[in-house]
């Protein structure tokens, strides 16, 4: 039996969130294999400190089995995307010709656009000490950590993890530097084959040169090319760069499934209303031309 955690369920508007609401949640997320696997999840027993599960990542093909096999419980989608993934096996020339012809035309431009830039590789536990120190300087200026608080991890537990996952050859990351400034970094440890699209971040004062998208480039071409890994796991959400760099994806669904209590039933109403309320205003923002508008507010 898995012990539930307290795991907070927001209101979020892009990176802004406008109320929290905390439930005690058995949390099961499915990796790239279980998303591709042709069945429906199993879930695991429920204690009675629990309020339900938070299932991340799950095929949208099956949201509607699993809910079926707990109508005790309410059923909430709290998010639909693809989660896309690369084909690390036909090597990096491969990879490259899997992109669409405007996606190679485009990174072709930006790397023109870019000009010389200096890509560094880490691997072994002193590599990954050197980069840590690099990416957290990185990290400070970044959007994931200033509104998310969601960029590369400064704690002993973090670190200690990585130089785990180093000794053992589980990890690889990239920085890149403009100028001899480190510009972007890219985190991802190695899971069952699969490489993890795990922390990211660029120095924004480099953002018009398109830094974290080069360095995304040069890091598939050495996975494809070390010829080691399976697939690059661009993991939940999507993105547009995900959409370009990836060779397929699977339609998914983040499902909440929580006990028919009152409170519980009032969450679900509040969740659900908001997230409707949510829906349309995205669709009269496409429809009226107000995207930019949108992130300036999504963004603060």
């Amino acid at each position: 039996m898995i012990a539930p955690a307290a795991i907070p369920l927001k209101a979020q508007v892009g990176a802004r969130t406008l109320f929290t609401v905390q439930r005690r949640l058995v949390r099961v997320p499915l990796s790239l294999a279980d998303a591709l696997a042709a069945r429906c999840p199993a879930l695991p027993p429920l204690d009675a400190g629990a309020d339900g599960y938070l299932v991340t990542a799950l095929p949208e093909e099956h949201a509607g089995a699993l809910r079926e096999a707990h109508p005790q419980l309410i059923a909430v989608l709290r998010q639909r995307y693809t989660r896309y993934h690369a084909d690390l096996t036909r090597g990096a020339a491969g990879w490259w010709a899997a992109l669409s012809s405007n996606t190679r035309s485009t990174l072709k431009r930006k790397a023109k656009r870019a000009g010389a830039v200096t890509v560094h590789r880490y691997r072994t536990p002193d590599e990954l000490a050197t980069f840590h120190a690099v990416a957290r300087g990185i990290a400070a200026t970044t959007y994931q950590e200033r509104l998310l608080g969601a960029g590369l991890p400064d704690t002993p537990a973090f670190v200690a993890t990585m130089l785990a996952l180093a000794a053992a050859d589980s990890v690889r990351a990239w920085t890149l530097d403009v100028a001899g400034v480190p510009a972007a970094y890219l985190y991802c440890p190695v899971r069952g084959g699969d490489v993890i699209y795990e922390y990211v971040g660029h120095d924004p004062r480099f953002a018009a040169l398109s830094v974290g998208t080069l360095l995304h480039v040069e890091a598939m071409r050495d996975l494809a090319d070390e010829g080691r890994f399976a697939r690059f796991d661009f993991t939940e959400g999507e993105g547009q760069h995900k959409r370009s760099l990836s060779t397929g994806g699977v339609a998914c669904v983040d499902l909440l499934l929580l006990r028919r209590t009152p409170a519980n039933r009032v969450l679900v109403a509040g969740l659900t209303g908001f997230d409707r309320a949510v829906e349309v205003a995205k669709a009269g923002v496409a429809r009226f031309g107000l995207g930019d508008l949108a992130r300036r507010v999504r963004r603060g």
